[in-house]
Order: structure tokens, then sequence, then C-alpha cells
């Protein structure tokens, strides 16, 4: 433990500096205040003894400034002084004192007060380990909670989130948001002929790979339920929305897993329903046509033959008397 004595009387800061070092701790002197800045500066101490009246600087002026320079850490100040006027008093605990010794001081008083200061440090950086902690736990629940369990992508309550602030966002700048809903192709087959393990491993990667066909940090693919997917791709056109699907159709078409109960293909494939709107600025209950566009869109892709893309079109009717064209 380091102990920083600023003190400009040679005699006390004698005495104090042997009393320090016979009790195993590290004396650091300066002996006025513009040094025991600069030392409190380099040598961080654990602790500060601080006389009132010196030379220059005094002793309230240099408790503020060390209360400045701590930012998050706190260091126990006492201070040392012959004054006894209540006012001071008053004074050193607003400049940021945590505790006042009137001179002389006895090396028995200034013992336990430096024991009681060192046991609030420890309970202090206990307390502070312990809240940083609990912020990083607090931190990694949140991502788990935005998770999906099964396939490691965003879960469905992520989904809502970001679809309501890219919607938002999309709204304040006027430009177009897609949305895709895909769906793992006759997976009930899949799964009823070789087992929910390989149907669990199947989602797994189709999820990860629908993941690695988007290109930009705030594109996202999320599982919406069962085999179903969804991507929210923000300033995204139609015309980039159908690319997007059909990368994602043709990657998981590439990937040349079995499913040979599949009457319309060998290999696991998706349909793909895709929907583009440029969100209006008078409210977001547009949000859930968005979705249901896509969904449609998914339907009749599905009713076409499955492994393929169909773009929504016609008008979204968003809240009130507002439209926007689906597709424009």
């Amino acid at each position: 433990m380091k102990v920083l004595l600023i003190e400009d009387t040679v005699t006390s800061a004698t005495v104090v500096c042997n009393w320090l070092t016979n009790m195993k701790l590290t004396a650091l002197h300066a002996d006025t205040g513009e040094a025991g800045l600069e030392m409190f500066k380099h040598e961080r101490p654990d602790l500060v003894l601080l006389d009132i009246i010196m030379p220059g600087m005094d002793g309230f002026e240099v408790a503020k400034r060390i209360r400045k320079l701590e930012k998050n850490h706190w260091t126990p100040i006492i201070f040392l002084t012959a004054r006894t006027d209540e006012q001071d008093l008053q004074r050193a605990i607003d400049a940021g004192g945590d505790d006042y010794l009137i001179k002389p001081v006895s090396e028995i008083v200034l013992k336990a007060k430096i024991s009681a200061m060192r046991r609030m440090a420890e309970m202090r950086d206990s307390l502070r380990t312990l809240t940083n902690k609990l912020e990083k736990t607090n931190h990694e629940l949140q991502r788990l909670s935005a998770i999906d369990s099964l396939t490691g992508i965003a879960n469905r309550r992520r989904f809502d989130g970001a679809m309501l602030r890219e919607w938002r966002r999309c709204s304040r700048s006027a430009k177009p948001l897609s949305l895709l809903m895909l769906d793992v192709d006759l997976f009930k087959l899949f799964n009823d002929h070789y087992g929910h393990q390989m149907g669990d491993e199947c989602l797994k990667i189709v999820a990860h790979t629908l993941e690695e066909s988007t290109q930009r940090p705030n594109d996202m693919v999320a599982r919406y339920g069962g085999e179903e997917f969804a991507t929210i791709l923000p300033e995204t056109n139609a015309e980039g929305a159908l690319a997007v699907g059909e990368a994602m159709r043709a990657g998981i078409e590439g990937l040349r897993i079995d499913h040979a109960w599949s009457p319309i293909s060998q290999v696991v494939t998706i349909s793909v329903g895709a929907a583009c709107v440029i969100p209006p600025s008078n409210g977001e209950t547009g949000i859930y046509a968005l979705i249901k566009a896509a969904d449609d869109a998914l339907y009749r892709a599905k009713e076409a033959g499955r492994n393929r893309v169909e773009m929504a079109k016609g008008i979204i009717r968003v809240a009130g008397p507002s439209a926007a064209k689906i597709g424009a």
C-alpha cells in the first residue's frame, strides 16, 4: 500500500513517514501542493495524507484537484492540520476529504485511521469488481436472450426489436426496407425420415448459410419459428431483395443436403417470399403489413412449386389512410 504525504513541515513529515514505514507501508512525500499533485499522477497512491496550510496551493485546492484526477477510482484522503475550527472541517469534507485529524497526531490514532480507510478501499474495490462481473453477466444474459438456442442466430425477440428499429430509421431517411421470409421446404418429411437430431443439424447448417449470404452489418437473419427464417434488409430495394433471396435459395440448394423423401428435389431447398416498402412517417403498424406481404409471397412460392423466390406485389396498407407500394 502506497501512502502519499503532502506536508511542508520537514519535522512533521519525517515523523509521519517513519510511522508509515513501521506500518510496512510505502511512504511517498511531497512538500508542496503542486509537487503532491504531480506525484499523485505518476504514483497513484492508495491513500493521501494532506496538510491544509501550505505555501502556494493549500490542502483544500489539492483535494479538489485530486478528485478531478481520479475519474472512476477513489483514493481516501485524510487531512492532517492544526486547525480546529468546525468550518475548516466542513471545508475539508466538501473539498473531497474523507477524514480529519488534528495535529499533533499520535501514531496509534493514525494507524487506526489508515486501517479503517484501507478496509473501506478494499470494500469499494470488491464492490467495483462485483459490479463489473454483474454488468458482464447481464450483458451476456441479454445477448443470450436475443439468440436462438439451436441455431445460434438472432431469435424472434431480437428480430422484432431490429424490425422496429430499422423501420423507424428507414422512415426518417425515406429509404426502402426489404424483408425476406424463408421456409425449409417439406421439413416435416425430412424430420420424419431422418429423425429430429438430423433435423436440428440441418437447421443449424441452413441458418449459418443464410447468415453468410448477407453482406452488411445491419442486415439480419433470424429464426422466425420452427423451420421458418426471416431476413431484414435495410436500405435495400426490391431488386436487391430478390438478389439476396436468390443467393440464399441457391446457397441452400448448393449444400446438397440429402432429402430423399422430398417430391420436389433430392436435396434440401428453401422457398422465399420478399417484400419491400419505403416506410411512411405516420406510424409503425405498417411493420405487420410488411411481414404479412412477405409471408403471402412465401405462400405463393410454395404454391408455385417451392424452391423459388417470389416478390410481393400490390399495395401495403399502413396506419390510417396511407399506403405504399410493395416492390417499389
